[in-house]
């Protein structure tokens, strides 16, 4: 079965740190090839044909599955859309690139640069979600210029990311407990070199960490094992708290100087001081903005033909998850 062409007519189609090339029947991550099947990769051939358009399993199945196919259509296309995911290192639940709308279809979310086949070299198109195709785009602008704002972090199956962001809570449980249970040999410890007021600040302070800490340790973990869908948003409104609880304890590994030594002190608390940062990443690499708000100014005010405006070079930082329609009236103004 022939892969559907764009209407475009673009050979190489770019999105974040994939490329698919139509001509070669090929899924690329970074150059690298990336085993898909010939099914899930038309359907997302269909996909990338219609950035942001809601492309429905009525079309999907005019064009891929024939009158004359017996099959079981409905779990032919879920499957195929699961093993796009997987190839992806995408969700369902947090979609970076393909999103369902339940009972009409799928949409794919994140931008797409489409190669023109008489373009210069180097020279590109680029489509935002929802925006036209042909002269509606931006001809020659470089791929440098026009960078897919989500390779600012590495695409990763999100079992992953999830997964190590669970041990990172359950490593600070570990050692909320393990003071509190030795909490009088860390008075000791403490009246070694810091006696009088600044033992009992010392002990207070674990008191008073751990005790905010342990509910926190366990909503986070509760809420990535079960895959919470506002992960991501939740964890942004408590990262300042997170913070200052993750740098207090990161001095924790001095209490213990006696014992490891002080270079092994030193390199653990270097080593604890970046785990909060790390975390962040992490939950932006899993549960990623659907639309990040303050990218929306940053946006060049320019228009193409009356349309959508092209991100400029100051907004590569920005990461477009949904279309934002532009108000006809006013270029430049995002319709609310």
């Amino acid at each position: 079965m022939p892969v559907p062409q764009p209407s475009s007519a673009g050979r190489i189609v770019r999105f974040g740190v994939f490329e698919l090339d139509l001509l070669a029947g090929e899924l690329r991550k970074g150059g690298a090839r990336i085993r898909l099947q010939e099914q899930p990769f038309q359907v997302l051939a269909m996909l990338l044909d219609r950035p942001g358009d809601v492309v429905t399993r009525d079309d999907l199945r005019q064009k891929l599955w024939p009158a004359d196919t017996f099959v079981d259509f409905d779990h032919s296309l879920n499957t195929a859309v699961n093993k796009i995911r997987e190839a992806l290192g995408d969700s369902a639940s947090s979609p970076r690139f393909v999103e369902t709308l339940a009972r009409r279809g799928y949409r794919f979310v994140a931008p797409v640069q489409r190669e023109e086949p008489r373009a210069a070299v180097g020279q590109i198109a680029v489509e935002q979600p929802g925006a036209g195709t042909g002269n509606d785009n931006l001809r020659g602008t470089s791929a440098a210029t026009m960078a897919y704002s989500g390779a600012e972090l590495p695409v990763a199956h999100r079992g992953v990311t999830r997964g190590l962001f669970a041990l990172i809570q359950l490593m600070y449980l570990i050692f909320y407990l393990t003071a509190l249970f030795h909490l009088q040999s860390l008075d000791l410890i403490a009246d070694s070199f810091l006696p009088g007021w600044g033992t009992l600040t010392i002990v207070a302070t674990v008191l008073a960490t751990a005790g905010a800490g342990i509910p926190l340790r366990c909503y986070l973990l509760s809420a990535v094992s079960f895959d919470y869908r506002r992960t991501g948003e939740k964890f942004r409104k408590l990262f300042p708290f997170v913070l200052l609880l993750d740098e207090l304890w990161a001095v924790a590994p001095f209490l213990l100087m006696q014992k490891i030594g002080l270079g092994a002190a030193f390199a653990s608390t270097a080593g604890l001081l970046y785990l909060p940062f790390s975390e962040r990443t992490l939950v932006r690499m899993a549960y990623p903005d659907r639309v990040d708000r303050a990218c929306q100014p940053c946006h060049s005010p320019a228009l193409t033909n009356g349309q959508r405006p092209l991100p400029s070079a100051a907004s590569l930082s920005c990461e477009w998850r949904l279309p934002m329609p532009i108000s006809a009236s006013t270029p430049g103004t995002r319709t609310r």
